[in-house]
């Protein structure tokens, strides 16, 4: 990386405060970054740092006061964003593997294979499976027979996709993804576990992220669904016949029970849980460690476990800290009660 200010203001349509000429040569956090690093603010409490960071310049939503020449500042929109833009314009990129297919790799009968397509080293693919245009497929990538992958996804090492899945267009799967593992579903008769075969299929949409070690189980009939532009996380599971709909999160250890069902703009955060055949509205939230049980509206928080509209659970919250306090004074009040009680009995007692 070695680009002048101006060519990031360029990029990301800021207005320049100082020398556009400063050459930029690495990216970096404002408490990290050194000489020749440019950075961002996005949160106004970071602001102070600014006096204090080395580097060249910073991507800031307004102009601030930092009486020095340097950083240089770029004011944009979303510092946030235009960062983000910068990194992937100028940082450091993976290396796919060449177009084409690896010696190594399997390829089963029928396959399609659009233009562009890169498939690693020992990558297996089944029968009549498609792999789209532009398409990489990092080393082991496992994909079934029949399962379809769209243009310019990126598959990472040792993902596993089975048999007639389907992944739309613009798909990043981390590395140890499983898309269309069996659903968790099996039948007890007379105290034995049968297995429920598991026939239906996962749909992930264009523009999804799947993290590392994410498990999306097939559904039992029917699909199991990821909606468009919708980020999951690492370690995050996912079971059979679940729906979520578009532009969602799904933080990491998250778990959704079979036939749960996610509107648009949903977020779940780190080690929620969702319980099953459960509604979860438009734009609702779940915080960390949260254990759903019942529906929840849209637009609501919530949290605690079992969860609860947020200043409800946050009122439970603070009467359960208190309640230590509350047991001392409890037994402070018993035994004052008692006494007065033994005193009344005396005077009772008397002629």
């Amino acid at each position: 990386m070695r680009v002048t200010v101006r060519d990031i203001a360029g990029v990301v349509g800021g207005s320049i405060i100082g020398d556009a000429d400063q050459l930029v040569t690495g990216i970096s956090s404002l408490t990290e970054a050194a000489s020749g690093d440019i950075s961002f603010l996005a949160n106004p409490k970071y602001a102070p740092y600014l006096a204090e960071t080395k580097a060249t310049a910073v991507l800031v939503a307004s102009a601030q006061e930092t009486g020095r020449p340097i950083p240089v500042q770029i004011v944009v929109a979303n510092p946030d964003f235009a960062f983000a833009t910068v990194v992937a314009t100028f940082g450091p990129k993976a290396v796919p593997p060449p177009t084409g297919v690896h010696p190594t790799a399997i390829v089963g009968e029928r396959v399609r294979l659009g233009s562009g397509v890169a498939i690693g080293a020992y990558v297996v693919i089944g029968d009549d499976a498609q792999i789209g245009e532009q398409t990489v497929l990092y080393p082991h990538v496992y994909v079934g027979n029949e399962a379809r992958i769209g243009a310019n996804c990126l598959i990472y090492p040792q993902v596993s996709i089975r048999e007639r899945c389907r992944l739309g267009d613009r798909v990043i799967i981390h590395p140890g993804a499983v898309v269309g593992s069996d659903g968790f579903g099996y039948a007890t008769v007379e105290g034995v576990h049968h297995k429920i075969p598991q026939v239906g299929v996962v749909i992930v949409e264009d523009d999804v992220e799947i993290g590392a070690n994410t498990t999306i189980d097939r559904a039992r009939f029917g699909k199991t669904s990821i909606g468009k532009g919708t980020k999951i996380d690492n370690l995050v599971q996912i079971a059979h016949n679940v729906e979520i709909g578009r532009h969602c999160f799904l933080v990491s250890q998250a778990g959704v029970a079979g036939s749960t069902r996610l509107g648009n703009h949903v977020t779940l955060a780190g080690q929620c849980g969702l319980a099953g055949h459960l509604t979860i509205g438009d734009q609702a939230v779940v915080t960390g460690q949260s254990g759903v049980s019942k529906s929840v509206p849209p637009k609501m928080v919530v949290r605690g476990s079992p969860a609860q509209e947020f200043k409800t659970a946050q009122a439970t919250e603070i009467a359960v800290r208190r309640l230590p306090n509350t047991q001392a004074q409890v037994k402070d009040l018993l035994a004052r009660v008692a006494e007065l009680e033994k005193r009344l009995a005396l005077l009772q007692a008397k002629p």
